[in-house]
């Protein structure tokens, strides 16, 4: 029987109570089957980039996850995850209940049309960098490189980490 591969998660949330949105989420990446939930980052809050003006700030954490599954299925256990949690998909980069992105799964590197690993974005977003470097900080991101590179070139800016017990601004 092989290992478990290490997948991270990036997870988003900017409407219907993001703190508790991402709580539950936390706790359905728990629940998906052949997967435990590893290691979880403290919540940040972060100005929306792109999409419409005037969203609410967002909740972002990192997630990772031991799991047998294969990255499609995962993704698939991820929207599942989304759809109960009542994302819509109506306007590209618009609020959400909740975002789930597979950042990483072990040291694949793929793209194709349902999944580019690493994620595509992932090292110019100080959202992901910040607290994918809490849980990991001394990752490789395949084909770029350490995590600490492009934390680095990539400030915190409109963001603030936020105490994991309290929700309050460290």
């Amino acid at each position: 029987m092989q290992p478990p591969a290490r997948a991270y998660i990036g997870i988003g949330s900017n409407l219907d109570h993001p703190v508790d949105q991402v709580r539950r989420a936390f706790a359905a990446l728990n629940a998906i089957p052949a997967s435990r939930c590893v290691a979880q980052s403290p919540l940040y809050r972060t100005a929306a980039v792109g999409g419409p003006p005037n969203q609410p700030d967002y909740l972002n954490a990192v997630a990772a996850l031991e799991t047998a599954l294969a990255p499609e299925d995962l993704l698939t256990a991820l929207q599942a995850i989304e759809t109960a949690q009542g994302r819509v998909r109506t306007v590209p980069w618009g609020p959400r209940t909740l975002d789930l992105d597979l950042l990483l799964y072990d040291q694949i590197t793929r793209a194709d049309p349902e999944l580019t690993l690493p994620h595509p974005w992932l090292h110019q977003r100080a959202f992901v960098l910040y607290p994918l470097h809490d849980i990991a900080p001394m990752l490789m991101i395949p084909g770029r490189g350490p995590l600490t590179q492009w934390l680095a070139q990539c400030p915190p800016l409109n963001m603030a980490r936020l105490d994991s017990q309290t929700h309050a601004l460290r």
